[in-house]
């Protein structure tokens, strides 16, 4: 997939959670035509297991209020205090869960094969590419460690 400026890394956190603001960048993005058409299959909760899906869960908000919200201005932090004070509560350690999870997804789980295939169709067997996260960066043209 192409580099597109503007679009984070999933390892960068905003306040205590991984990937919430790369949803948000594709939120604007999208919102400003220039989220290219491969990224856009994966916005939202149409598919249960993209991670935009699976963090609005987390967070217990619908993805379209928490569309909404960014549409009309919401910085980063405003959209997750919105978030936080309208989804499911979640202590430190719940969000350190979440991390984890995300973190490490497509390392040694279902989604192993996932990663191995698109390794491959993209080209990157040379990289040290363990999870969708790291997959994510090198195919964006980042090297995942300058973020974890």
């Amino acid at each position: 997939m192409p580099n597109v400026p503007g679009l984070r890394s999933p390892y960068v956190k905003t306040g205590r959670l991984v990937y919430f603001g790369r949803m948000l960048d594709k939120i604007r993005l999208h919102a400003a035509g220039r989220l290219p058409a491969e990224f856009q299959g994966n916005l939202g909760e149409t598919k249960s297991g993209v991670f935009d899906a699976r963090c609005c869960r987390f967070l217990g908000v619908a993805y379209e209020d928490l569309r909404a919200r960014v549409l009309a201005g919401a910085t980063d932090e405003e959209a997750l205090a919105w978030a936080e004070a309208n989804g499911t509560p979640r202590d430190d350690e719940a969000c350190e869960v979440w991390n984890g999870f995300m973190t490490k997804r497509g390392w040694r789980d279902e989604v192993s094969p996932l990663v191995v295939q698109r390794v491959a169709e993209s080209g990157l067997q040379d990289k040290p590419i363990a999870t969708m996260f790291d997959y994510i960066d090198f195919d964006e043209g980042r090297d995942p460690a300058d973020f974890r």
